[in-house]
């Protein structure tokens, strides 16, 4: 599995599952997710489902780190430097890290 999306969007130009993600909630790693840097961004692997994604850039790798510290996505996309204007494309790929259970909604524990 990769966190890079497929182009299919919906009417509101968004990938059917970013549409059902929210930027204004608070997210973090699963707990039994590891994070393993990479040159190329980085590998999670959940050890409950046994699923491996790939963060395929730098950027989604900072964000995701930087979920447990921020009161939402959308604050933790802006404390990365991330531009608004790629929010959407961010918003698809951490749509299917929590449709892979490899984030979830909250605070950290």
């Amino acid at each position: 599995m990769s966190a890079d999306l497929p182009d299919e969007r919906g009417a509101a130009g968004l990938a059917p599952a970013a549409a059902g993600f929210d930027l204004d909630r608070a997210w973090r790693l699963h707990p039994q997710v590891s994070v393993r840097p990479e040159s190329f961004g980085a590998l999670l692997y959940h050890f409950g489902t046994r699923k491996l994604s790939f963060l395929k850039e730098p950027a989604l790798l900072a964000l995701v780190e930087a979920l447990p510290a921020h009161a939402s996505a959308r604050a933790a996309a802006a404390a990365v430097g991330l531009p608004a204007a790629s929010l959407d494309r961010y918003q698809r790929a951490l749509a299917t890290l929590a449709a892979s259970s490899m984030i979830v909604e909250g605070s950290p524990l």
